[in-house]
């Protein structure tokens, strides 16, 4: 039998054990009595508070950070684009406090990310053209007074702290213009504030890559965008931080890569390829389709999935060092708004322009139909794919199982079999040795003077997982199919209540109501965000779906088997056709920062999550299950 209990403390675990004679030897001065290390069973979460901020699908709660000293919470709020500062002495019934604001650095500037350590809160600051230098600016936790700026590289996407508080570290993402005339290199920022008025900056960059792009494309290392370098291509999202603030290792999302940092450095050492996953091994099935009807995870032969993780953070397991990914899975869309980019329609062939945009997402239906691309001039079709080629075919070997013959791709392309999935064009085509397609005709046949690409295998857009990789980037374990194939069991439930059938909601938008399986064409339930929490001796996994919505919580202590340990989806209206108009309670998980017991502001260990759909931050408590 186990005992469900709130983990107080160790202030008050200590206080306990003084009182009940902590040393014999000295009861009217007892010695100081380390508490015990309370090691939960299992742990669960409990929605105990919410914040509304009054806007829906704005991007008004999203990156969330914890101060203390002051019980105040920071949450960016890119509707406003700034730091909303929430009063969490009653975490129970957060209170807005005020506004961290962002107009003294520059007019339009905007916050993308916040971060806390010590008194010290720090913003990545992204300026009003994105593809402009950016700005670190650091502020008085308890006054809210900025404190300095620095300027950083483009478009400043995220912001973290080293564990003694030496170095701020920010991920310059760098992404292009919408039409791509203008691609910043990425960059992660290393800025030094042993004197946060006055910050030491040094970047470390990616141009002493730019000469060996053929080696990193070799290795898997996703290079795709139009013109670029390698240093421009690279996008770096998200940091995660060794224990000893030496190392950091950072997701280079759209490029399906880790960038391994020393932070004293400040210098990429290197560039490691995550691959992909094969969605034809079980295990590893996924549903493809939104249109078919009926829940349907099966294992696709010649599908591939990109893991092109978002978050990442670090953790401790047996003398080493882990990293957590939520493989997110987002994809270059550039101009997707532009109708120059798709071209005039009926044209034949199509006169989309390559240089007004460029999308690497497309559906498995239009990709390989029998009578070419040109069907799509005007609506969808990519430019610079019908620059490539003017159709394409499926490899009749791989993909025979749905009916693939040389020159026609049978029932593939159904939409309740492969046709609903997007996937990235970009890759899975045969190629030469030098990296140029192999070109075929209509019929299939290998042919120089053909217009056809034949795709041995289909990569879709993340892992719909999160995967556990050492610190070299290789893959330790990943969930699989776990989290589509939970999410239809009869035990997941929906609501802070827990009372409704997840099944009947699976793979649903974040942003309307009864839509089973809307996205199961595309990432699922698209894991996005994560935290690590450690109690007693175990470290937790808490991973917020962004479409699906709801926290899901791991024990991940061993890194080869980690533990599930609960769901919870506070979304409380599931069929309204548009949530914006009811209470429908958190959608869109963002941000999430765990909090100890002993810095937490009612003395239990807190999760806040922001939400970036319904603009709400959560306030979960974690409860504990401790063994007799």
């Amino acid at each position: 039998m186990a005992t469900w209990r709130l983990l107080a403390t160790t202030t008050v675990l200590a206080a306990a054990l003084s009182a009940c004679g902590g040393d014999s030897d000295n009861n009217d001065n007892p010695a100081p009595v380390d508490p015990p290390v309370v090691t939960p069973e299992s742990i669960s979460l409990q929605l105990l508070g919410r914040y509304k901020s009054g806007q829906f699908d704005a991007s008004a709660a999203e990156i969330t950070a914890y101060h203390a000293g002051t019980k105040r919470a920071f949450v960016v709020n890119a509707q406003k684009g700034a730091v909303d500062v929430l009063d969490l002495s009653d975490p129970a019934n957060p209170v807005h406090a005020d506004t961290l604001t962002t107009e003294s650095i520059g007019e339009g500037t905007v916050v993308n990310s916040v971060a806390v350590h010590g008194d010290l809160v720090a913003l990545a600051v992204e300026a009003p053209t994105k593809t402009d230098q950016g700005h670190l600016a650091l502020y008085d936790a308890d006054t809210l007074e900025l404190i300095s700026t620095t300027m950083v590289g483009a478009q400043p996407d995220m912001v973290t702290f080293t564990p003694n508080g030496q170095y701020v570290l920010l991920a310059n993402e760098g992404e292009p213009s919408d039409d791509y005339s203008v691609d910043p290199e990425g960059s992660i920022s290393v800025v030094d504030i042993i004197d946060p008025a006055s910050p030491q900056e040094n970047t470390a960059d990616f141009t002493g890559f730019d000469d060996r792009k053929d080696e990193l494309l070799a290795a898997g290392v996703r290079i795709y965008g139009p013109g670029a370098s390698v240093a421009m291509d690279l996008e770096p999202e998200y940091i995660a931080v060794s224990a000893d603030g030496g190392k950091a290792w950072v997701t280079l999302q759209e490029n399906n890569a880790l960038a391994i940092v020393d932070i004293a450095k400040a210098e990429v050492t290197n560039i490691v390829a995550l691959g992909a996953k094969d969605h034809g091994e079980d295990g590893n099935g996924l549903d493809v389709s939104d249109d078919d009807g009926a829940i349907n995870i099966v294992t696709w032969p010649g599908v591939k999935g990109l893991y092109l993780p978002d978050a990442i953070a670090a953790y401790p397991s047996g003398g080493a060092t882990y990293l957590v990914t939520a493989n997110e899975g987002d994809a270059r869309a550039w101009g997707e708004d532009n109708a120059a980019y798709f071209g005039t329609e009926d044209a034949v062939p199509c006169d989309g322009d390559v240089t007004q945009g460029f999308v690497e997402e497309w559906r498995v239906k239009h990709l390989v139909h029998a009578n070419g691309f040109d069907r799509r001039c005007g609506d969808d079709l990519p430019a610079h794919l019908r620059a490539l080629a003017a159709g394409a075919l499926l490899n009749p070997e791989t993909f025979s199982y749905c009916g693939a013959t040389a020159g026609d791709p049978g029932t593939c392309r159904d939409d309740e079999k492969l046709g609903r999935l997007n996937i990235t064009w970009t890759e899975g085509y045969r190629t030469d040795e030098a990296g140029n397609p192999v070109m075929f005709n209509e019929q299939g046949l290998e042919d120089a003077n053909g217009d056809r690409l034949m795709y041995d295998n289909l990569y879709a857009f993340g892992g719909r997982s999160f995967s556990i990789w050492d610190e070299q980037g290789a893959l330790v374990w990943d969930s699989g199919d776990a989290i589509e194939q939970f999410l239809t069991g009869d035990e997941c439930m929906l609501g802070s209540n827990r009372d409704i059938p997840c099944k009947d909601f699976f793979n649903s938008n974040h942003d309307e109501g009864s839509a089973l399986e809307s996205r199961s064409d595309n990432k699922g339930p698209e894991p996005e965000g994560l935290t690590i929490g450690q109690i007693g001796d175990k470290h937790f996994l808490f991973l917020g779906l962004e479409r699906m919505g709801g926290i899901l919580v791991y024990d991940i202590t061993d890194p080869t088997t980690p533990i599930f340990q609960d769901y919870l989806n506070t979304r409380e209206d599931w069929t309204t056709e548009d949530p914006s108009t009811v209470e429908a309670g958190d959608l869109g998980p963002e941000g999430l920062v765990f909090i100890p017991a002993d810095q937490s502001p009612n003395e239990e260990a807190l999760l806040i999550v922001g939400n970036e759909v319904s603009g709400t931050t959560a306030i979960y408590r974690v409860e504990s299950k401790l063994a007799d």
